[in-house]
């Protein structure tokens, strides 16, 4: 019987040693804190910024790679062709604009404060919330020491953007006195209402509600005053146009989108090449091109500012959505009891 059983485990792959013996618990992946470039790691934020390094290794083993991470942040091996058509309901739907409407009538005096002291509209605001975490609502369950460690240290294509990323990290939560573990956001690490990485959280955040401390993630207040800032520092032109519908007579227009989002093209040059648009011909644009398989290509012109939302996202699709998102929410609010005279002051165009 013995023999009949060994010759059977054998057959399956198995000695007659693992039929009698405990099969033991998988062990756990080991943490960040086993890793030698960790470790080095810690010990040059100990040196360059005086962080301990040895609490640092402690927050590391507490950690390990995120497979889920890593999935996220690859791009997908067939990918999509760029569609318009299939982007923007992502963010142009009722139940982003009603929630745009809805946020901006309860933070109404912070808005304005902040349209006053850097020269961003309200609806600009509030559209790039709402697309980001739709208003607070979304703001990521992925810890970020994880997430940026992860990408750090097992992702070679960026991880010396990530391994910055981190660092800024780890002196943020110094400075607001977070704990590092503990803080959640997306898979890429970004954090918060506006959903900043940390670098830009360092340098552009602000402490817009007076409690001595930037907190993008329980603030609102602080949020709306960062994102007025962050598009101020970046060069937002306060009262200059964003971006204007064109239309294009079937001229060749791929040398004028080669060159890029940044304005350089002068609209008067544009018009005599067969691109028109209700535009002041003195003006310096973009020609944006947003295409949709199988759609006629719709056009527009985007000027600086338009080319400033790009920063907080350098996609056309997104910058685009943010804008029509705004123009949406503040005609949804201009519609709400036009009837008052100082609804239609605050909300309707001229």
């Amino acid at each position: 019987m013995k023999y009949r059983l060994a010759l059977h485990a054998a057959a399956l792959g198995f000695g007659l040693f693992a039929l009698t013996t405990p099969v033991r618990a998988a062990q756990p992946h080991p943490t960040f804190a086993d890793e030698a470039q960790v470790v080095e790691f810690a010990m040059d934020m100990e040196n360059r910024h005086g962080l301990d390094a040895k609490a640092l290794l402690s927050q590391f083993g507490q950690v390990r790679p995120n497979a889920k991470v890593l999935q996220l942040i690859k791009p997908p091996a067939s990918p999509l062709q760029r569609s318009w058509e299939r982007y923007r309901p992502r963010f142009l739907n009722d139940r982003r604009i009603d929630g745009g409407v809805r946020f901006w009538q309860a933070n109404a005096a912070q808005l304005a404060r902040a349209r006053v002291i850097y020269g961003v509209p309200e609806e600009i605001i509030v559209a790039i919330i709402g697309v980001e975490t739709e208003y607070g609502k979304n703001t990521g369950g992925f810890r970020v020491l994880e997430a940026l460690a992860t990408l750090a240290f097992h992702y070679p294509p960026r991880s010396d953007f990530f391994r910055t990323e981190l660092e800024q990290f780890l002196l943020l939560s110094r400075e607001n006195a977070l704990d590092p573990v503990a803080v959640k956001g997306s898979f890429a690490g970004a954090i918060g209402i506006p959903q900043f990485m940390p670098g830009s959280q360092r340098r552009y955040a602000v402490d817009f509600d007076g409690d001595q401390r930037v907190d993008l993630s329980g603030s609102v207040d602080d949020a709306i005053g960062s994102v007025g800032r962050f598009l101020e520092q970046h060069g937002w032109l306060a009262e200059q146009p964003i971006a204007v519908p064109a239309m294009s007579n079937g001229a060749p227009v791929d040398g004028l989108i080669q060159a890029g989002i940044r304005p350089s093209l002068k609209v008067a040059d544009l018009a005599s090449q067969g691109i028109a648009a209700n535009a002041d011909t003195a003006g310096t644009v973009a020609l944006l091109d947003l295409v949709s398989p199988g759609k006629e290509t719709e056009y527009w012109l985007g000027y600086e500012n338009f080319y400033v939302i790009t920063r907080y996202n350098r996609s056309t699709f997104y910058a685009m959505s943010v804008f029509q998102l705004a123009e949406e929410i503040r005609s949804r609010l201009c519609l709400i009891d036009a009837s008052k005279v100082a609804n239609r002051e605050k909300y309707c165009r001229a």
